[in-house]
This record gives structure tokens, sequence and C-alpha cells, in this order.
């Protein structure tokens, strides 16, 4: 028996989704969740990791609602945000002293704080909060004219007006400045609107200005996304990348604060993807350079080597995602994982020679390492003592590849049964990745397939057209051609799998979320050869989705009026014949309930397998009213995964299970 045999015991598992380091590089923290008392949310504790890895972990905090956003102060001490106190206290700041003792409250506002980031080398502290108003005394004002009063409206005069699960406004992101006293904010940003939204923030080592991603409007309710020099002590704006032709997120400043390097993803259009390019800015002379202009891969972050003579990325990679160094002026990056894993949270130790990170696979769950980047072990990774050992897995991963009906290799990962054999081979489960741009690269609390191998199924996770990891031609195949490349490889790579003798190709279906759950649907009417179908926060009608979702304006740029007719699931209903459950939350901004339930009341009415003349019907439609684009909540994690289960014994297995009792 595993903790995957039964959804209690998965639910109940701790989960590692944080690190961080002392500017000294001398102690790791990591944030570590775990269910509470009443299985409906997981609280988060912060716990100290040896580097050395001599010593176990050691847990830094108790509180009852939990704590996040760690952050080492130039001294040493801990910042964190935690909610503490009676009447739903606000977030408030704490301060646990690297000297011992216990954690203290330094911060306290009505609104809370978001984020902390603080200087690696001077006592200065930055934080992101949200603010109604032009000022605190505005702020505490109108949120409790809204609080006594119950109200919840919002004006809005700018797109957009959601993101992915809550309304915008009417309080917006501002920069906050703790006053020497403690007793107060400064804000630096004063009268902006939604310039930091969603923000990636750094902060000179010195103290003395933060490096920021500032949203521009565009025309046309479009955006841009800049970087802005903010001067820690003033609040003065002077830009440092406004590029027309793309956004520049995730700025690192080196650690003289002479260079910034962030990554540029290029505004694509109906013919061309975007592309995401590492790029240094000298912000002295305002020259900037693409560094690794021959790396045929899409950076995912991007930090500095201590000395400044490089930097450490991240970026997928073949269902992978190592961490590379990029010498500056070299035209690729030298990658120095050579795992399986994929690797994100990236610190540099001061000495350059080593970096400590979350490692993940669809092995293993994230967990502290360290990395030798330099000398004789370079690509060494070691796991580092975490509070939870790894948790045993029901099968077996293996990697397969095929060639795509163009001749392009086209690979995946399968997760076995342990039972699977020729002589009792597995029923197969396509699971189709969302996105789109993105990969089966890593594990997955909420999209886990060892849950479903635990009940005896194959899993085969691949990586279609479209997916990153692969060059920029990979995505080529599939940019505007949705319904044609993406769909053409997942039934190579399922012919694939069928083909070994320890798969049953009687007993398949299909499963996918999102972008996943619009290939799920865009199967649905293109072939019969699986018997379920299982499609979850799926796009369904394309003129309908577009500008309906919570981003139009980036779907519009690929998404033109001839390639929504081109692609659009909901125009092959009629070719529909096998039993779909339909998955959707209600607080899912990026891909609307308007999705499924237009694709629900067309699947009874017009597929080729509609309701019957009594009103019943072998399709089933789960709706979360309370949750978003993923569902989130734990029992609701746990009714998708039984349902799920359920539907497809009743269709795959020909062994109806019982439902949920909580569904009634």
């Amino acid at each position: 028996m595993t903790a995957f045999d039964e959804l209690d015991d998965y639910l109940a598992l701790p989960r590692v989704t944080s690190l961080t380091m002392s500017p000294d590089g001398n102690r790791l923290v990591i944030t570590q969740s775990t269910l509470d008392d009443k299985a409906t949310s997981y609280t988060g504790a912060l716990w100290e990791v040896d580097p050395a890895g001599d010593a176990p972990a050691r847990r830094l905090t108790h509180g009852a609602t939990g704590e996040s956003n760690p952050t080492f102060t130039a001294t040493g001490d801990l910042l964190f945000t935690a909610a503490r106190g009676t009447d739903d206290p606000p977030v408030s700041l704490w301060r646990l002293p690297v000297a011992g003792g216990e954690a203290e409250q330094i911060g306290s506002r009505k609104g809370g704080f978001a984020s902390v980031c603080a200087a690696s080398h001077a006592d200065r502290t930055v934080l992101l909060a949200s603010v109604l108003g032009h000022s605190e005394s505005d702020d505490e004002r109108i949120r409790d004219a809204r609080k006594d009063g119950a109200v919840t409206a919002v004006l809005h005069a700018g797109y957009p007006v959601r993101y992915w699960d809550h309304d915008l406004g009417p309080d917006q992101p501002h920069l906050l400045l703790p006053d020497n006293s403690g007793d107060g904010f400064t804000d630096l940003t004063p009268g902006i609107r939604g310039s930091l939204r969603d923000a990636h923030l750094d902060v000179a080592a010195d103290g003395s200005f933060a490096a920021a991603t500032w949203v521009v409007p565009g025309p046309l309710a479009s955006r841009r996304v800049t970087v802005v020099r903010i001067d820690l002590g003033t609040g003065l704006r002077t830009p440092l990348v406004d590029d027309e032709t793309g956004d520049a997120t995730h700025p690192s400043l080196s650690r003289d604060g002479r260079k910034l390097a962030y990554l540029h993803e290029s505004i694509g259009d109906a013919e061309n993807p975007p592309q995401v390019t590492v790029r240094v800015l000298d912000i002295d002379s305002g020259a900037t350079g693409i560094e690794a202009p021959e790396w045929d891969r899409r950076p995912t972050s991007v930090a500095w080597l201590p000395d400044g003579s490089g930097l450490v990325l991240t970026a997928d990679d073949h269902g992978r995602a190592p961490v590379f160094v990029q010498r500056l002026g070299d035209a690729q990056p030298v990658r120095v994982t050579t795992d399986d894993a994929a690797y994100t949270h990236v610190h540099l130790a001061p000495d350059g020679n080593r970096a400590y990170a979350l490692r993940a696979s669809y092995d293993a769950p994230p967990h502290p390492v360290r990395i030798h980047l330099t000398g004789p072990g370079a690509g060494t990774v070691t796991p580092l003592p975490a509070p939870a050992a790894l948790p045993e897995l029901p099968g077996r991963l293996v990697e397969m590849t095929t060639d795509a009906a163009d001749g392009t290799p086209v690979r995946a990962w399968l997760a076995l049964p342990h039972t699977a054999s020729a002589a009792d081979p597995a029923p197969l489960l396509l699971w189709v990745h969302g996105g789109p741009l993105s990969s089966w690269n890593t594990w997955s609390w909420r999209w886990n397939p060892w849950l479903l191998v635990a009940r005896g199924y194959a899993v085969l996770l691949p990586d279609p057209a479209l997916s990153t990891g692969y060059g920029d031609a990979f995505i080529r195949r599939g940019w505007g051609r949705w319904g044609r490349e993406p769909y053409t490889d997942l039934m190579a790579i399922t012919d694939a799998a069928v083909a070994r003798n320890d798969i049953d190709e009687d007993r398949t279906a299909v499963m996918g979320g999102s972008f996943g759950g619009y290939l799920a649907n865009w199967i649905a009417g293109h072939t019969d050869r699986f018997r379920a179908v299982v499609t979850h926060a799926g796009l369904w009608a394309l003129d309908q989705f577009t500008p309906t979702t919570d981003v139009a304006w980036y779907w519009q740029r690929e998404m033109t009026p001839e390639m929504a007719v081109e692609n659009s699931p909901h125009l092959f209903v009629a070719d529909i014949v096998t039993p779909m459950l339909v998955i959707h939350g209600d607080k899912d901004y990026r891909v609307p309930i308007g999705e499924a339930l237009r694709l629900w009341y067309e699947l009874l009415d017009e597929s080729g397998l509609p309701a019957e003349d009594d009103g019943t019907t072998v399709h089933r439609f789960l709706c979360f009213p309370s949750e978003n684009h993923w569902v989130l909540q734990p029992q609701h994690s746990k009714i998708w995964y039984r349902t799920v289960e359920a539907f497809l014994s009743e269709h795959v297995l020909g062994h109806p299970l019982d439902l949920p009792a909580e569904l009634g």
C-alpha cells in the first residue's frame, strides 16, 4: 500500500512549496504545507534546512493559520507574513530574529501584504500590498465603509476586470516602504492603478532602488509589461526596459546594481508564436544585449552568478526543466543538471560554486537539493534533509518516443502500475496537459497520475505540438492549428502506447484540463476510439471564449476569426458518440463557466449521443460553484478524483462504482 491508494492519505502528504536562502548562504528556509484538521485547506509552516545536509530539518513557526513569504534580511533575520489573532485578522509582517527568540509582529495594515522583498546587503525592506484610494488613511476609510456597508461593487475604467479567479479592483497593488518608526508605511507608488499587478520585483543589494515589472496599457484593450527603476528613498520612477516588441519579466539585478537581466517575451501574432529570450541591460549606458542567441529554448527563470560573470537559468527541455549556466557573451548556456527533474526556486551561494533549489519530477514531489556548479563535481545534485520523506510510488515511470504524421519526434512519460504486463495489460488513460505552451515535466499535486496508476490504469503524459522544451519549430507546428498537429501528435503517441504488450488497446480513455480540456473536446468530435472522455475547464466554442476570458488580448493575437472557425470543437458536436464527463469551476475566469454550460447543453441536444426522450443521459456534468480553474480545496479535489474514477470505471472497465455520498 502507498499513500496513493487512498485519497485521504494522498491529500495528507506534506507539500514543499518554496525555498529561500540567507544572504550569507548559511541558512535555507522552506515552506511546507500540511492538511488542516478539517481537511479543507492547507497550512504553511516555515522549516530550516541545513545547506550542508548534516542536520535534520527544524521547524521555525507554528501559527494556527500558517506562514508564507519567507524572506531574509541583510542581518539574517527572517521576515514572513501571517494572519494571527482573532476576528479574521489581516495578513501582517513578522520578524524572527537571527539571534533567537519568538517571532514579533513588525507591521500591520487593514489591507494586509501580498509579498516581501529585502535588500541583501542593506537594511531595506519593501512590500507589495493592495491599496484603496491614494493614501493609507484613504485605504482604511474606504475599507471600513465597504465592510460596514456590505459593498462589493467595482466600477471599472479599463481592461482587464478579472484575473484567473478573482475580480480586479477597487484596490490596486502598490509598493510600500516601512517607516523607520515601525508605525506606518510610505507609499512609493501613490495614485497608480494596475501597473504593479502580478509584479516581479528585485531590490538592489545596497537597498537604493528596486527594479519592478510595470504594466502599461496598450491600444484596443491590450497591455505590455515594462521594467522600471523605483528609487526607494524618493519613489522616483524611471524606465529601464520599454520595448514595444514584447514584455519584460523576471528582472534580476547584478550584485553591484549596474546590470539588469530579464526575460523578453515577444508579442505573437496569428503567424508567429511568442519567443522568450534572455537579455541584459547595462543600466549606466542603456545598452541591451541578447544572451544565448543560438539557444532554442524558452527560459523560465534568470539569476546572476555572484561575480556577475554569467547567469543561472532554467528552461523546459525534453520533458525536464534543468539548470543551465550562461556565461555572458556565449552563444548558448551549458546544461548543469543532467537528471530527469525540473528545478525551481534556484538560489546561488555567495561563492558561486553551489546553488540550492527545489527539485521535482514525476518520480518525486518538490524537495530541497544542493547543486554543484563548478569543479570536478559540477552537476552533482545532493538531496538535503527535508521535514518529510518522499512518498513511495505505486508504479514505474518510462519514457516513450514516436514519430508524428509529419515525421517529427513526439515524446511522453508513461506511468505504469507494477502489475502491468503482457499477461495482465493495463487500461490506458491519455492525459493531455494544459497551457498550451507547457510541458508534462514536473510533479503536480493537482494533476497527479499516480492516483490513477494506483487504481490499475497506465497514464500517458505526452507533449504534443505547442509543448515547450523542443524548440520554436515544435511550437510553430501547432500555432494557430490547435485541432491539427496537436491532435494528430496525440493520436500517434497513443498508437505507440497501445502497441505495447502491457497496455490494453481496447480499454482506453482521454482526459485533459484547460487547453487539455480543449483537446479532449476536439478528440471527442473527431474519433470514437476512446471509451470515455473527461474534459476539465475545457474550451468549447472559440468564438465565445476569446472575448469572455480574463485576458482576451492575449488569445486574440493568435485566434483570428478564421482560426476560431477552423479549430472550434463545438462545430463537431454532432460527431460526438463517446460518454463525456464535463467538469468546471464557477469561479474560473480564464476559461469561463459558459464554455461548460454551452458544451453541456449542446452535448445533450445536438451530439451523436444526445439525451434520451425521458431526459436521462450517459454524460455527466460535475460543477464546483466555489472553485476556480484548478479546483484546489482538498475536499473538492477528493470529489474530483472519486467522480473521475467512477466515470472511468463504468465506461472503461465496465464496473460501476458508487459516487461520493456528498453528491447526493
